[in-house]
């Protein structure tokens, strides 16, 4: 039995890891002896942690806020809220916040994200103090102090967050104390969780190592040893300062998971676990049980539904506004390019689109015209890893204006007009030739649900291979984004799509083009 369960693990993890093992048999469930309890280890502790400092953080500028609004009052006409509405105000964002999960752990904490709730639960708090006080005392400048108090608390507390963040990022990504992270699983998942970790130093984790009996050989390594095996778990944790620790999929058995989580548990480890059908889950997920057993019912967003019409259509009445406002850059980009480089001013291309339609992208020339003999890299060197640095196949033929021009990404402004055409969407995966898309289909997992909805200038796959080329500039490399990656993630903004991821990534687009510029 053990043996069959060896092989079972090595064909589950030598396989694509969308192709999964199934149950376990009956006979395996009880083929594990009862194991001892662990008693836990006393760890020392490693100072206040972000989820304890986010809550001062906020306490403080709640204080803040109220004093200013309370001090302020006078001068804005109003009598100024008593202490007792201003501390049950102070207590129900506090809790509002903590109840969306602000004031918990978490390894990826976004600024953005926080933002919509600081502002969310901020409001409900200034609704609910103006109700009550209209209900229970009858005080019409209940409303003009409930705004003015919402606005204080959000400005306070935003600000306060925003600097604590900034200076977390900058510290992580220096590189200072990060978490020591064990990765359970060397196998393809392990690997590409491994890969992720370390292109995100700004998550305060340092993958140290594997733990697997058995690890198999993959042909994209992360670089990551093996420290050793289960059985030498608390030895590592012990060694290498373990804090977190994050399951990917080995061929370990069922109830020796369980009894690595509890001994993990037992050592003061966080632990993280990576679904089965991590592919196919959204970020919309409801957790409830069936007599005791855990069931995740997944909400993915629908392509076809009305919210996507609302968003081409809303996209269409955002570049009008657009246009108008970038109606100088436009025309001052095509004079410097015509006078530059000559016709054409613009640079048209055909595309795939919206269920494989295709349609000419517009872009102002960056490229000189190429000459006869010069290298083109051809379909297969984009397969190997996508474009190079910068997107340009074999020679480099830009001009010092075209560079000038995608640095900026002022050459992706005529866009503008393929959105108002309806080929295009201001959010979206970037739409490619049809003649990689025909090689990209049968060579790259779920490239062609990509097209279940319309390309986009700007994309979560775009934000994401910026972000990739900085972290590497820094520290003196060079490199291509791999294909699968951005196919990932184009297909993870299609199923977690909500106006709101829309926001954020053109508020991130924007965020990029400026480091991009000042680099």
């Amino acid at each position: 039995m053990a043996s069959l369960r060896s092989l079972q693990g090595r064909i589950s993890r030598s396989t694509s890891t969308r192709e999964l093992r199934g149950p376990d048999s009956e006979e395996a469930w009880s083929a594990s002896p009862p194991r001892a309890p662990v008693q836990p280890t006393h760890r020392p502790r490693r100072g206040l942690r972000p989820e304890e400092r986010d809550f001062l953080v906020d306490a403080v500028m709640l204080v803040t806020a109220v004093s200013v609004e309370r001090l302020t009052s006078p001068a804005a006409g109003l009598p100024g809220l008593s202490v007792p509405w201003l501390v049950f105000y102070g207590v129900v964002v506090l809790g509002l916040l903590g109840a969306r999960g602000m004031y918990g752990p978490r390894i990826t904490p976004a600024f953005l994200d926080d933002t919509r709730r600081v502002v969310a639960g901020a409001a409900v708090a200034a609704m609910v103090i103006s109700f009550l006080r209209l209900f229970l005392v009858s005080d019409e400048d209940a409303a003009a102090e409930a705004v003015r108090l919402w606005a204080f608390s959000v400005a306070y507390m935003l600000a306060a967050r925003g600097g604590v963040r900034l200076a977390e990022v900058r510290s992580r990504r220096a590189g200072e104390a990060p978490e020591p992270t064990l990765i359970l699983g060397a196998g393809e998942v392990g690997h590409l969780i491994a890969k992720r970790v370390l292109e995100r130093p700004e998550l305060g984790l340092r993958p140290v190592g594997f733990l697997d009996a058995d690890p198999l050989e993959v042909e994209a390594t992360s670089g990551v040893p093996v420290l050793g095996s289960p059985d030498e778990l608390e030895r590592i944790v012990v060694e290498h300062d373990i804090s977190h620790a994050i399951f990917g999929f080995s061929s370990a058995h069922h109830d020796e998971d369980l009894a690595l989580v509890q001994k993990l548990q037992g050592l003061k480890v966080a632990v993280s676990i990576v679904p089965r059908l991590f592919e196919r889950t959204p970020d919309r997920v409801s957790l409830e049980r069936i007599s005791g057993l855990p069931v995740l019912s997944i909400y993915a967003t629908n392509p076809r539904g009305w919210q996507f019409a609302v968003k081409y259509t809303l996209d269409r009445v955002i570049v009008l506004g657009l246009l108008a406002l970038a109606s100088i850059p436009l025309l001052l980009c095509a004079i410097a390019v015509r006078v530059s480089m000559g016709k054409p001013v613009l640079f048209r291309q055909r595309r795939c689109a919206l269920d494989g339609t295709e349609f000419d992208i517009l872009k102002f020339r960056t490229m000189r015209i190429r000459e006869e003999g010069e290298p083109h890299e051809g379909l297969e060197g984009s397969i190997a890893g996508g474009l190079a640095p910068g997107g340009v196949e074999g020679g480099d033929r830009r001009t010092r204006l075209g560079s000038l021009l995608r640095r900026t990404s002022l050459d992706e402004l005529p866009q503008l007009f393929n959105v108002l055409a309806g080929d295009m969407s201001l959010v979206g995966p970037r739409p490619e030739r049809p003649a990689y898309v025909d090689l990209f289909v049968y060579r790259i997992r779920r490239y062609d649900e990509r097209h279940r909805v319309k390309p986009g200038v700007t994309g979560w796959a775009q934000i994401h291979d910026r972000r990739l080329q900085r972290v590497l500039r820094k520290r003196g490399l060079e490199g291509r984004t791999m294909l699968a990656d951005r196919v990932e993630r184009d297909n993870y903004y299609i199923e977690n799509w909500s106006l709101w991821l829309d926001v954020k990534i053109m508020l991130l687009t924007l965020l990029a083009v400026i480091r991009d510029t000042s680099e």
